[in-house]
């Protein structure tokens, strides 16, 4: 997991935004969403800048109490939450047939940690497509760190128009980063484009189940606080997800909801009755520490203001997705 210690949270707080702006950012954030009255209609319309701006406020928190790998994964009795991780993403490796030498995307590739995990793996090159520049100087650096800078690489574009000629790649991936998009299926769209024919797509998708009822209020604010706290339009449903994706022009080879069968939940490192010492940065207690130290370092001005504001809104989403996920 991250090695990120105090020093480096409060450094990237805000990520690319101008230290002085972070506050101001933390407004023009929380106002595109639900929970403070925003609308879906906006978040879609102005997608690139509520999602940079989540990304810049959220990242060094992602990597200093998650790691590298900003995802979950279901998870097996006996298993820590770094082995479950790297296991979700060699199944996914594995599903995609990839093979050395390979040419893969990754759609959504945050500060590249499944990307450097699964072209060492699999032995493939791996290129990252992301729109946000705080975390392609991060995930570069990273990168350079781990010695793959020779197989992995980022390129900064948006992934509803992709800067790609048609037929490029052996295969494709996405990890919970296409959950961002306002238009799956432009989305999908433009992976099956730059996707070699007879070749696969595989992701790892956020999708809301046939338990949501819109007209319950609780499940509505479930829904408001991990729109909230992870940057997203919409969440949709599994129904919706794999029907864009065959509007996409895919053909679904499989699909699960690997929820159903885990013998741990999804949501277990974020569970409130849940203390874990290998994880504890994760733990309820871990993140009441991680909050006023936040608090302390806004304080005493090695930390933006509206850095705390950024630690609460991502509890916000611990307490929907841990609810949600119940």
């Amino acid at each position: 997991m991250s090695k990120a210690g105090a020093l480096d949270l409060a450094s990237g707080l805000g990520g690319k935004i101008n230290k002085a702006e972070v506050k101001s950012a933390v407004d023009e954030y929380e106002k595109y969403h639900g929970y403070y009255g925003g609308k879906e209609e906006a978040r879609k319309s102005n997608y690139t800048d509520m999602v940079n701006k989540y990304y810049d406020l959220a990242t060094s928190f992602y990597e200093y109490g998650w790691g590298e790998s900003f995802h979950f994964a279901h998870r097996w009795s006996g298993e820590s939450l770094r082995e479950s991780i790297k296991r979700h993403e060699h199944f996914l490796a594995l599903q995609l047939g990839l093979k050395p030498g390979m040419k893969v995307l990754d759609v959504g590739c945050g500060i590249g940690g499944p990307l450097r995990e699964i072209s060492r793996f699999s032995s493939t090159s791996v290129i990252g497509l992301n729109n946000n520049d705080y975390q392609i100087t991060r995930g570069k650096e990273l990168n350079r760190l781990a010695g793959v800078s020779g197989t992995c690489d980022f390129i900064k574009a948006d992934f509803m128009k992709m800067p790609f000629d048609d037929n490029t790649f052996d295969a494709v991936y996405a990890i919970e980063a296409t959950c961002h998009a306002p238009d799956p299926v432009g989305c999908y769209k433009e992976i099956y484009r730059v996707l070699k024919p007879g070749q696969c797509f595989a992701v790892y998708e956020w999708c809301i189940t046939d338990h949501y009822d819109p007209n319950n209020a609780t499940h509505k604010r479930i829904k408001d606080e991990i729109e909230l706290g992870n940057g997203l339009p919409d969440i949709r449903s599994t129904r919706q997800c794999l029907q864009a994706v065959k509007d996409a022009g895919f053909e679904v080879v499989w699909d699960k909801d690997l929820a159903e069968d885990s013998p741990l939940p999804w949501y277990l490192p974020l569970d409130p009755s849940r203390f874990s010492l290998s994880s504890f940065r994760l733990t309820s207690v871990g993140r009441m520490v991680t909050r006023t130290m936040v608090k302390a370092l806004e304080y005493i001005g090695l930390a933006p203001q509206g850095s705390e504001r950024v630690s609460n809104f991502l509890e916000k989403a611990a307490e929907g997705l841990v609810e949600g996920g119940k």
